[in-house]
């Protein structure tokens, strides 16, 4: 039979886990924090003592791995150090228990590899706050701590027999895979190449591939075919909103067909939306389905993995069927499913769980990441931070007695810090800073510390403010963690409450996100970013951290010039200065389109100001025309109300913002959409926080203005213009509204196959 590996930390927390679900003992120290307190523990030992012992062993053909935190051979003491903060008597008694396995199965390895009849055992733990040790210690004898691996291992290789049947059926599957359609849509065979030699190198790949190939199907069928030859355990789909987690879950419907193929997959549930009790604590004091968490878990994992596709819906019914949590039961089934769909944020997050998962068990992973043009933006927001003064305050007067000094502590160091920005920069609202305060830094982790041991007695408290402001204070000391002046950006600004003092928001700015995702693309086996819009490829290379030996495929599109008639309205200027003024001109432009060709249209702009500008000129002088138009803060009852309107053969113009909601990731093919109107360029606004940006971009890759500005706008704008032609029997037209989408610079940028006129 097949060796199964697994890691001395999963091999313990699937064996010996019970009780309740509990996060009351939460959160835990940031990933700095515990390499930090990790250091200053073995820093602490004598010479003699060996760090980060590698061990490994096995049990008939189970074959178990890990690292020990650290031996003393003179004392004989095996250590497994845990950071925490908080009250350590807090700590619910199944999290002992837990450290504990995982400490013997430690022992039991050491015992079997140097052959030592017995071990001191140090389970100590290390309050990242205090600087403190508490050591619990235990002497084993080998024999004792034998029997405990091998029976733990036996209960665990009850599983792992099944997952090795599971995974010896699943590559036998995945070898003879077809492609499930008569043949390749135009293009979609070479993307499928591109990301099949991708896959079998190793190298990154960035492919940009038009919208209509079947990029999602043309991505994940390769990716699957490689995984056996790669040995690869699972392959991560990755986007930024809901629709492309959907089009991955049809892509792997259509590839399994009857669902007898032995390919599981999970969709990646966020909390909020999967949360069936939103006004409970996640405790078993608390929520019925944290009761006895663990102890029905084996039962519901079972039932979860004869479930070949776990979306929303199925992990609900399979959860609730055993009285479990759908979020954490999501959690859980992500180990054990072979394709994962997720929000990047699963994997790119600075508490990523499938990156820490992947790590830990050294998997072999793919990452697919859907619509990559997005993951700047989105790697930017998960690695910046902001603390707002004003909301602070009125905070402060709320907080129990017990917390009081905490926050009086902050409040002082952040006054200070205040008046020491005034002094130094007095003529301005916007600062930039050199770097983060440590006082302030140091007065905000206090704070945390007693945040925690407050909740930790009160969690009714968890709906409250305290607790927004309890994830922003922890998240603001794990961006300043990572700060560097090269990617990142550290300034303030004041802001006016309609009453009382003034107040500074602080912002931890991501600039350069490249530094924070390299190491996850490392980890992975195979990358493969994909979108409609990569262009330029070095733009996304740079600012993501992709290797040099990064693969680059640029898919012809499959469409004719002839089917779109792309024109430049090379007489208006959609500036700033001149948006008065261009109103009734883009106005008239489109109700000459619209009496030319009667259908439905989308008109982009680059603000609701602009766009609530031309529309009030619109209706005056065609009273007649239907027009629908986003608000601002739609639900998604509103947004598919709006979507809605374009029906087949219908007639209207549908207003909306650039980069909004209706702007890409919209499907409305044939009649439903005959026509688009991009009234911008969609430049990011020019404001102090841009032109800071800018001036580091252009420090580091010689093209601040293009970096900040042009690229980003112009791929805005093909992802609206792209909404038209979404099949090979589309027609229609794109107008192309501002002089400045003549300029050879700004046409270079726009897809090939458009003929501009």
């Amino acid at each position: 039979m097949s060796r199964y590996t697994v890691a001395v930390r999963a091999l313990a927390e699937f064996t010996a886990k019970s009780g309740d679900l509990d996060l009351r003992f939460t959160p835990s120290p940031t990933a700095q924090e515990g390499i930090a307190g990790h250091t200053t523990v073995t820093g602490r030992r004598g010479e003699s003592y060996q760090r980060e012992v590698p061990l490994a062993g096995d049990y008939r053909h189970l074959h178990v791995r890990g690292r020990a935190d650290g031996y003393d051979p003179r004392r004989n003491r095996l250590e497994e150090i845990k950071t925490f903060r908080g009250d350590l008597e807090r700590q619910p008694a199944n999290h002992r228990v837990l450290h504990w396995a995982q400490l013997k199965i430690y022992g039991a390895l050491l015992c079997r590899e140097r052959g030592l009849d017995q071990v001191e055992l140090a389970l100590v733990y290390f309050d990242v706050v205090k600087q403190k040790e508490t050591p619990l210690r235990e002497v084993h004898e080998a024999e004792s701590l034998n029997r405990f691996f091998d029976e733990h291992c036996e209960r665990f290789l009850q599983w792992a027999d099944r997952e090795l049947a599971h995974r010896q059926a699943r590559d036998q599957a995945l070898t003879a895979l077809a492609f499930p359609h008569a043949r390749f849509r135009s293009g979609q065979r070479e993307l499928a190449e591109s990301v099949y030699q991708s896959a079998c190198t190793g190298r990154p790949l960035l492919a940009q591939a038009p919208t209509g190939i079947g990029k999602t199907l043309g991505t994940l069928f390769p990716l699957l075919k490689a995984a056996p030859g790669r040995a690869l355990d699972k392959v991560f789909f990755l986007s930024a909103k809901t629709p492309g987690r959907k089009l991955a879950l049809d892509a792997v419907r259509t590839l399994t067909g009857d669902g007898t193929m032995p390919l599981r997959t999970v969709e990646m549930i966020a909390r909020e939306k999967s949360c069936e009790h939103p006004d409970k604590a996640c405790h078993g004091e608390s929520c019925p389905l944290a009761a006895g968490f663990y102890d029905r878990l084996p039962a519901a994992r079972q039932a979860a993995v004869e479930s070949p596709i776990l979306d929303r819906r199925q992990l609900r019914e399979v959860a609730l069927r055993h009285h479990i949590c759908p979020y954490y039961l999501s959690q859980e089934m992500a180990r054990w499913s072979d394709v994962v769909v997720g929000d990047y944020n699963y994997y790119f997050d600075l508490s990523a769980l499938l990156h820490g998962l992947t790590t830990e068990n050294q998997w072999r992973v793919a990452v697919l990441a859907d619509e990559a043009h997005n993951l700047v933006d989105r790697a930017r927001g998960m690695y910046s931070a902001e603390l707002d003064q004003i909301a602070f305050r009125r905070l402060k007067k709320q907080v129990p007695k017990s917390l009081k000094g905490a926050f009086e502590r902050i409040h002082r160091h952040w006054n200070a810090l205040n008046k020491e920005i005034e002094e130094a920069q007095p003529d301005t609202d916007y600062r930039v800073h050199d770097d983060p305060p440590q006082g302030f830094l140091f007065a905000l982790q206090q704070g945390v510390a007693a945040i925690t041991d407050y909740l930790a007695e009160q969690p009714e408290a968890l709906d409250s403010d305290l607790i927004r402001f309890y994830f922003d204070a922890l998240h603001f000391n794990r961006v300043a963690e990572r700060f560097d002046s090269d990617a990142f950006l550290f300034d303030s600004h004041w802001r006016a409450p309609s009453r009382g003092r003034p107040g500074s928001c602080l912002c931890l700015r991501n600039v350069v996100p490249a530094a924070l995702l390299a190491p996850r693309f490392e980890t992975a086996s195979a990358a493969v970013l994909f979108s409609a819009t990569l262009s330029p490829p070095r733009y996304y290379a740079d600012l993501l951290g992709l290797p040099d030996t990064t693969a680059w495929v640029d898919v012809p599109s499959p469409f004719r010039a002839e089917q779109l008639q792309v024109r430049i309205g090379h007489r208006i200027s959609t500036r700033y200065r001149d948006r008065r003024a261009s109103l009734a001109p883009i106005a008239a432009l489109i109700g000459d389109q619209f009496q030319q060709r009667r259908g439905n249209y989308l008109a982009f702009f680059s603000s609701y100001e602009y766009l609530e500008g031309v529309l009030s000129v619109f209706r005056r002088a065609h009273p007649d025309v239907p027009v629908w138009s986003q608000q601002r803060r739609m639900d998604e009852e509103a947004r598919q109300a709006f979507l809605d309107r374009f029906e087949e053969g219908g007639e209207g113009i549908g207003f909306a913002v650039l980069g909004g909601a209706f702007a890409e990731g919209i499907d409305l093919p044939g009649r439903r959409l005959i026509g688009a109107f991009v009234a911008t360029l969609g430049l990011p606004q020019i404001n102090p926080v841009n032109e800071q940006f800018k001036t580091r971009l252009a420090a580091l890759f010689g093209d601040g203005y293009d970096y900040t500005y042009l690229y980003p706008g112009l791929r805005k704008v093909v992802q609206a213009a792209g909404r038209v032609i979404r099949t090979g029997d589309d027609e229609g037209v794109v107008h192309l509204i501002d002089d400045r989408f003549a300029l050879p610079r700004v046409r270079a940028l726009l897809p090939r196959w458009w003929r501009c006129g």
